[in-house]
């Protein structure tokens, strides 16, 4: 079992979607830099036309959801972003142990459904954790390609070798490119 960190911080999930347009991080930022908030985690993307983002932010005890809630809906009001905020409970803030091998997962085809699913399919009854997906189609309207990359934790025992052996059976049943390689974690 690990350990989780017993501090005296509140944490909260933002989740934050809106129509793409310059502006939604500096907007979001700046509430959370207003509020003394710290911004522990992010991931945000363009889909579509959308712009979606999860952080993790935390603040000194005693702060609450409801203020962290009221600053963000006057933000929702005044530029259209829908916004959630979920409290974090000190189980949920946990460091991720990374046990295995980080690897990248690439995948390169003519665009059809299911490459998505076989692929993680595959990757989840092999244990084999996904710590980041993002898929794009390029190409033509003509030859669309589609890429799938993802970041994955390969369970204790299976190597890079392994988790591409794993995948050639797809590679050939769906026609695609795949490349795992090793990420090397940089140390600070």
């Amino acid at each position: 079992m690990s350990e989780c960190r017993k501090d005296n911080l509140a944490h909260f999930a933002v989740t934050i979607i809106s129509k793409d347009r310059p502006g939604i991080v500096a907007d979001t930022t700046e509430v959370l830099f207003r509020l003394g908030c710290n911004l522990e985690d992010s991931s945000c993307t363009m889909l579509g036309g959308d712009f979606a983002m999860i952080l993790i932010v935390s603040h000194e005890k005693p702060f609450t959801k409801a203020r962290l809630a009221e600053e963000f809906r006057l933000l929702q009001e005044r530029t259209g972003l829908n916004i959630h905020v979920r409290t974090l409970h000190d189980d949920e803030i946990c460091p991720v142990k990374e046990e295995g091998e980080l690897c990248l997962i690439s995948v390169y085809g003519s665009d059809q459904p299911g490459i998505v699913y076989r692929v993680t399919r595959a990757l989840a009854d092999r244990q084999v954790n996904i710590t980041d997906l993002n898929t794009r189609l390029i190409g033509t309207v003509e030859e669309p390609v589609y890429v799938l990359m993802l970041e994955a934790i390969l369970p204790d025992g299976m190597t890079v070798d392994d988790a591409e052996r794993l995948l050639d059976n797809l590679k050939k049943e769906l026609n695609v490119e795949i490349g795992v390689r090793t990420i090397t974690p940089v140390s600070f």
